[in-house]
């Protein structure tokens, strides 16, 4: 309980901070004239609300299962997730637009103003990694967290080049050039997390050696065939699945036995967190694992 409590803390801590500098840069390359500045700006923008709907994802993905949400509420973090991702493609979109334009109508940029801006980020972002570096090793989601964060800063000092050019040079194309930069660094980075929980919303199977499972199983005494096996990914940590095995007319006290060790089978070696299984004599003994493949996607 402590533990999450200092971790909320931390969170409060960064997202305080970033939405002050997030503030704070808007304003500087408004009035500094850069718009990397604010494609820096919206880029703090998107991981103040990333950080603050990550934390609350949390806190309810912690909610135990109940009867409306059977598998609980894991996959609150993928849609925020999801949403986080899709908000930081958004925002490089429009970023890209604008730096275009801005090439085909170059502005007066205030080179010194805008280091000054660029600077005070980079030490927030330096703040915000300390806040979260105690935790980045015991929490996959405050270390996701914390390299969001050291994406900022890598986007900070690409920034602060940019303004030491333009203080000492007219070469304005730096400017909207560092912008689209930024902005293809921030869809690189999103699309991975959209693949990965369009994937789980889509119960898409997790990967492992389903050849190797099935011949794991039949080696387990009592089971004699193995068919119409389900597998799915609950969240990025919990994998669940179902299938139907067939064994000799034995007694119930007997099938838990298999149940046991097939349980333990898929949960040690092949990480599956819950498994179903319907025990079966005769019905399904010419069936496949998996129903006849048709084209994958």
């Amino acid at each position: 309980m402590h533990q999450h409590q200092v971790s909320g803390k931390r969170f409060g801590g960064v997202t305080l901070l970033n939405a002050v500098i997030t503030v704070v840069e808007i304003l500087g390359g408004i009035f500094s004239g850069s718009l990397s500045l604010l494609s820096d700006a919206m880029h703090n923008l998107s991981d103040t609300i990333s950080i603050a709907i990550g934390y609350g994802a949390q806190i309810i993905s912690q909610r135990p299962e109940n009867s409306k949400r059977t598998y609980g509420y894991q996959r609150a973090q993928i849609l925020a997730a999801l949403f986080n991702a899709a908000l930081l493609v958004l925002i490089a979109v429009v970023l890209i637009i604008e730096a275009i334009q801005r090439f085909q109508h170059p502005e007066k940029i205030d080179g010194p103003l805008m280091l000054v801006v660029a600077v005070i980020g980079l030490i927030a972002n330096f703040v915000s990694m300390f806040l979260l570096n105690a935790g980045k090793d015991t929490s996959l989601n405050i270390k996701a967290t914390y390299l969001h964060l050291l994406s900022d800063t890598l986007s900070s000092v690409a920034v602060i080049i940019g303004a030491l050019v333009l203080t000492f040079t007219d070469a304005e194309w730096v400017d909207p050039l560092l912008t689209i930069i930024v902005a293809l660094y921030i869809a690189y980075e999103a699309w991975p997390i959209i693949k990965t929980t369009f994937n789980i919303l889509m119960q898409t199977s997790p990967a492992v050696n389903y050849d190797e499972i099935e011949r794991d199983l039949l080696a387990i005494d009592g089971i004699c065939h193995v068919h119409h096996l389900h597998a799915w990914m609950i969240d990025e940590h919990h994998n669940s699945m179902s299938l139907h095995i067939n064994c000799d007319d034995i007694r119930l006290s007997e099938a838990e036995q298999i149940y046991q060790q097939v349980d333990q089978l898929l949960k040690n070696k092949y990480q599956i967190d819950h498994v179903t299984i319907q025990a079966e004599c005769y019905r399904g003994r010419h069936e496949r694992l998996f129903n006849p493949d048709s084209d994958q996607f």
